[in-house]
């Protein structure tokens, strides 16, 4: 979706001084989603630049910050299902520094698990995407 100083959706009423039109703006929201396939909880975090190996595992840092004490308590350890996308590929040492680092702040072992090429639809979170892209919110923000 785009970021801008837009009024009333991008649709005008007579004199304004908003700005109501695209402004060839290229800033974009980017969702990274957790799925806890447990609780059925989705955790969704949204940043506003590319998809990176950092915004990942900030959107996991944020994410284990939101959940309760008890929570983590029953959690004995993480289990990541990933697509093995450029930006969290398991050779990528800035991603793997990060998710050790990551590993060590929480005190839990993770487990990374890569699906094949073209086979991200088996992966729960794509469900997800599919489900909230049947909404007409979510429809409505201009693709990246």
């Amino acid at each position: 979706m785009n970021i801008g100083d837009y009024s009333r959706g991008g649709k005008t009423r007579g004199y304004n001084q908003a700005q109501d039109h695209d402004m060839g703006v290229t800033e974009k929201y980017i969702p990274c989603g957790i799925l806890d396939e447990d609780s059925g909880q989705l955790y969704l975090n949204f940043g506003s630049n590319y998809k990176t190996s950092d915004f990942i595992v900030d959107s996991l840092s944020i994410w284990w910050t939101a959940i309760s004490q008890s929570e983590k308590q029953q959690i004995d350890f993480i289990q990541i299902k990933m697509d093995n996308g450029p930006e969290n590929s398991g050779v990528r040492t800035q991603f793997l520094n990060r998710m050790v680092d990551f590993s060590s702040k929480v005190g839990k072992s993770i487990q990374l698990l890569y699906f094949p090429p073209y086979h991200s639809k088996y992966n729960p979170i794509e469900r997800c995407w599919g489900i909230l892209e049947q909404h007409s919110l979510w429809n409505s923000f201009p693709k990246h």
